[in-house]
């Protein structure tokens, strides 16, 4: 099958349940989203047989346009891969955090306003899809934008919230702003290499005499996509955005717009850091400033945080500071050596399978003791131990313990700054991963050492979340020791 058809299956689903849901009586819209679901649960099988041109030269779609602006290879498969079962997993939260959302959209028995929730991430997830496999910068541009706009409206969703309200206009004013950046870059990347294909970028950059004009417009070009990616200086929205919007929205944001914005990112720099390239040392010097910044305020910041939200709101921007260094520490792909995209993939991935499984727990506490403080966590290993037992186990691999996922992402980020000798870096990332120790386990001295409230009530987690929780607690800790597919994927 061809690899185009992926995302034409996944809009296509995505209007046919807009239809449906208008459509179809029904009080209970659990229907939509466990249908997106399944849709995008049967185009993910899909997108391990789907071939791009290199793999069927003898097709006679092989040879058509398409391909000067469509590009899949191994990364863009993966990438595709790692969106959609974001998307699943995100969807069946949904579900279970469907309650909350007909409070705060119509009212307690009503889920009339809840059915489009569900279409939305399938949209948002067809975006991510295209931004992947994106070889021009007017359609990875488009596919930002496709990806932005879905989220501007399930970051306000509940509109009886004025938190939910508030976030969703803080995201619009800065969403739009870092638009304008991002345009206005493109423009002059355009201006000084006269291409928009990607690919033709190295021989652009041969003939150039001049840099400071390319070097202007990708500064500007990495403000916008700093935005997504929540790096400093463009961080602001980041904590107050996580914290008001719903608990789905927060985890879809901090797994599936990250991911989308360093895919971007990596084809953008791919060949202006290119060996040979004029602009790699200045474009180096600025990623490490940039991912030194983006360590120390995220990983400081995170220390004093009571709302649990908003401290993953602060994890997330310390953990885009760690992928920042993997791409400053640029290295392509050798033969059996990972480069920087890879290992920017790798750490997404594990990043993905930790901190899913934190938020599913984090919405039915939300739902359940009707709060998102750490103090709402107090005392939970005496009302359900299986459930601290997980919480711990994904927090210390937020934090990179040993023989968990996320120490082997970690490790393999060190490697690679190691090898491009960037020291001060190094510093400054072992800093952060100090931090990260304190913050992150002071949500485990809270389940197992202060007693609960009189009236805390024991989190119980309905049928899918229990399911999803303990598949991703077994992954962190499998893929702490046996992390090959993953790179058989890559």
């Amino acid at each position: 099958m061809p690899a185009y058809y992926l995302e034409a299956l996944v809009v296509f689903l995505g209007i046919l349940l807009l239809i449906a849901e208008a459509f179809v009586p029904s009080k209970n819209k659990s229907w939509v989203g466990l249908s997106a679901a399944a849709g995008l649960t049967f185009i993910l099988i899909l997108a391990f047989l789907a071939v791009g041109p290199q793999d069927r030269p003898d097709k006679d779609w092989a040879s058509w346009p398409l391909w000067n602006f469509y590009q899949f290879d191994a990364v863009a498969r993966f990438f595709k891969i790692f969106s959609l079962t974001a998307t699943i997993l995100v969807l069946l939260m949904a579900v279970d955090f469907r309650g909350l959302l007909a409070r705060f959209t119509d009212h307690p028995g009503s889920e009339e306003s809840t059915g489009e929730y569900y279409p939305l991430m399938v949209f948002a997830c067809a975006g991510m899809m295209w931004l992947a496999s994106a070889n021009n910068l007017a359609g990875a541009f488009v596919a930002v934008e496709l990806v932005t706009i879905s989220f501007y409206v399930l970051v306000a969703y509940l509109r009886r919230n004025i938190g939910s309200l508030e976030a969703g206009v803080k995201y619009v004013i800065l969403g739009a702003l870092s638009t304008a950046f991002l345009v206005y870059g493109i423009a002059w990347v355009f201006g000084s290499t006269g291409t928009m294909m990607l690919s033709d970028m190295p021989e652009a950059l041969s003939a150039m005499e001049n840099t400071r004009p390319l070097l202007f417009g990708i500064a500007l070009v990495l403000v916008g996509i700093g935005f997504k990616v929540g790096a400093v200086p463009m961080q602001g929205w980041i904590p107050d955005v996580y914290q008001g919007a719903p608990t789905p929205t927060t985890a879809f944001l901090s797994v599936g717009s990250k991911a989308a914005g360093f895919i971007f990112l990596i084809r953008f720099l791919e060949p202006f850091l290119a060996e040979g390239s004029p602009v790699r040392g200045q474009l180096i010097t600025l990623l490490a400033i940039l991912a030194g910044a983006t360590l120390l305020l995220g990983n400081l910041a995170a220390i004093p945080q009571t709302n649990f939200k908003r401290l993953l709101g602060y994890s997330s921007i310390a953990h885009a500071g760690f992928l920042l260094m993997a791409v400053a520490a640029w290295r392509p792909q050798g033969e059996g050596v990972l480069g920087s995209p890879q290992v920017v993939a790798f750490y997404l991935a594990t990043y993905l399978v930790m901190t899913l499984g934190v938020f599913f727990i984090l919405a039915q506490v939300r739902i359940q003791r009707d709060g998102e403080e750490v103090s709402h966590f107090n005392g939970l290993a005496k009302t359900n131990p299986h459930l601290a037992f997980g919480l711990t186990v994904l927090m210390a691999a937020l934090a990179g313990l040993p023989l968990t996922a996320g120490f082997i992402g970690k490790f393999l980020v060190f490697s690679l700054a190691v090898q491009a000798g960037l020291w001060p870096l190094i510093g400054i990332a072992f800093i952060g991963v100090g931090a990260g120790f304190y913050y992150y386990l002071k949500l485990v001295r809270a389940m197992w050492w202060v007693d609960p409230a009189p009236d805390a009530a024991p989190v119980e987690l309905p049928a899918f979340s229990r399911a999803a929780v303990v598949t991703l607690v077994a992954l962190t800790l499998i893929l702490g020791v046996f992390f090959q597919p993953i790179l058989n994927l890559l």
